[in-house]
């Protein structure tokens, strides 16, 4: 008779009470990997009532979800490539997930600069057309065409740029849409473990056997499940062929992307989408109120993702790239961050970096009616919703009948804290910057922006800023990190101010270092390890 395994409610789960499984054990589902993917599987599968454990070897968002340009686009330049299914799929997740989380989704408009060099303009014109009208947009305004000469958007520009181009699209803080998603599939049933490496797995007795060590601690752990999704990201590779020893194909493009952060370099709030003479876009974006963020670059990248950073031909290419297009040029120092990620693109034999499909591929793996292993390859941020449902459509003759909400309702629930909608943003906000007037307008908006209706928990019943306890800086107190501890999942530092926020920006490293000594306090190894 083989052992059975530990109860899984022992293992860490960040803070948040875990759900017991069934009385048999097994669990419906295991996601390896909390990323954008992960996450989006584990809250859709969870709401419709299949049991479920996520779990993640770092923070939640930690890799290639937080290295995005955070937008929620259908990815114009895709078009070129006749990606027309990915970029209709796109433009119609654009308003769904603006209804669902207003809170941290937004519109943007982005101008599009003609470059008499470079794409012609009725190439131009048609591609923006077709992007107008492939998706269904609804509430996002329309294309226009702009006289950069007298339009505010042409100020910052070299006057040689005369005609362009004004579209729509969305922004997302990438970092919290993830950890939002993992908290709700808490909240409807589902298990997570952040800081748990699953470190083998094996199909034995008709159910995937899993161990997990967490990484905290040390300690180990077994868990059983039905059915395996293998969402790593970049080492989605390495899962299926270390961890897994599975005899699929690895399919996978590594592409690095990197993007830097500036100074404010123009007061006005639209953002431009730029060509570069190598064919390539990148994209110029006012930035957490004083900074402007710059990105991205497409190369090829063959070492360990968790050590992919921005070198410096990088930096120097966008400082070129961007300064190609404004009077002022844009100088490496005066680059105050950096970010950069690995995308896990599907090898689809693209000649180069930037051609090479954003699209996702799922393969599933059941060879002679053993358990179901699915791996999830490529996506984009925007599409995670629909990758979640399509994974679920795979999985689901492998797994007992559904017994919660039927697919799609992701599309029509809120993610935690935008429950009052689009059109209920402004009274909203409204509302919060009333009932707490000793709160400057700066930090209140940063807490909606980030928390939604979830601000008002933060705040609680204070009626000063003492009440909220120390402010580590930036406005930073203590009852925010205690909140994220409890309801987000964080335990350092780095979770808190380059993740679930971006303060890192505005703080320095003794107050950065102060945020994790106070963070020890609250999760000691020991207790997560309880």
């Amino acid at each position: 008779m083989q052992e059975e395994a530990e109860p899984v409610a022992a293992l860490p789960v960040s803070g948040i009470a875990p759900s017991s499984v069934d009385a048999s054990g097994i669990f419906d589902i295991a996601v390896i990997g909390g990323g954008i993917n992960g996450a989006g599987v584990a809250r859709d599968a969870a709401g419709r009532g299949w049991s479920v454990f996520l779990c993640e070897a770092g923070d939640f968002a930690q890799a290639t979800s937080a290295a995005s340009t955070k937008l929620i686009h259908g990815g114009l330049r895709y078009l070129e490539y006749y990606e027309f299914r990915l970029v209709r799929e796109a433009l119609m997740e654009r308003e769904v997930l603006w209804g669902i989380a207003p809170h941290i989704i937004w519109p943007l408009r982005f101008v599009l600069p003609h470059h008499s060099g470079l794409r012609p303009a009725w190439m131009l014109r048609l591609g923006l057309f077709l992007y107008d009208h492939l998706g269904g947009r609804k509430r996002l305004p329309p294309t226009r065409t702009v006289r950069l000469h007298d339009d505010p958007a042409g100020r910052p520009l070299d006057p040689k740029f005369t005609r362009g181009y004004e579209y729509s699209d969305c922004w997302v803080e990438d970092s919290r849409l993830v950890v939002l998603n993992a908290r709700d599939a808490v909240e409807k049933g589902a298990v997570v473990a952040s800081r748990t490496r699953c470190v083998s797995g094996a199909r034995e007795d008709g159910v995937w056997r899993l161990t997990l060590r967490d990484e905290r601690s040390g300690e180990t752990r077994e868990i059983r499940a039905r059915t395996l999704v293998n969402a790593a990201g970049p080492w989605v590779a390495q899962v299926l062929q270390s961890v897994l020893r599975a005899n699929t194909p690895a399919t996978v493009r590594a592409v690095q992307g990197s993007h830097i952060v500036v100074p404010r370099l123009y007061p006005e709030e639209h953002c431009y989408i730029f060509q570069n003479t190598d064919g390539r876009i990148f994209f110029v974006i006012p930035y957490e109120r004083d900074f402007t963020l710059i990105g991205t670059t497409d190369r090829d990248y063959k070492g360990d993702p968790a050590k992919v950073h921005a070198s410096e031909d990088e930096i120097a290419y966008l400082c070129e790239s961007a300064s190609a297009y404004f009077r002022t040029p844009i100088r490496p120092e005066q680059v105050v961050w950096t970010y950069s990620g690995v995308r896990p693109l599907y090898d689809d034999g693209a000649s180069k970096a930037q051609a090479a499909t954003r699209d996702y591929v799922l393969e599933l793996n059941a060879p002679d009616g053993q358990p179901a292993l699915l791996s999830v390859f490529g996506g984009k941020i925007t599409t995670y919703r629909r990758l979640a449902e399509a994974a679920l459509a795979r999985l689901a003759p492998h797994l007992p009948q559904a017994r919660g909400r039927t697919a799609g309702w992701t599309g029509k629930e809120a993610l935690p804290g935008g429950e009052f909608g689009i059109d209920g943003f402004d009274s909203e906000l409204r509302a919060l910057t009333a009932d707490f007037p000793f709160l400057d307008a700066a930090t209140i908006e940063r807490l909606f922006r980030a928390y939604g209706a979830g601000a008002r928990e933060i705040l609680g019943g204070a009626r000063k800023e003492e009440d909220l306890g120390r402010d580590f800086g930036a406005g930073l107190t203590e009852a925010e990190l205690r909140y994220l501890v409890d309801r987000e999942f964080a335990m350092t530092a780095e979770d808190v101010v380059w993740r679930r926020s971006k303060l890192g920006l505005r703080l320095d490293a003794g107050q950065i270092a102060e945020i994790d000594s106070y963070l020890r306090t609250l999760v000691p190894v020991a207790e997560v390890a309880s």
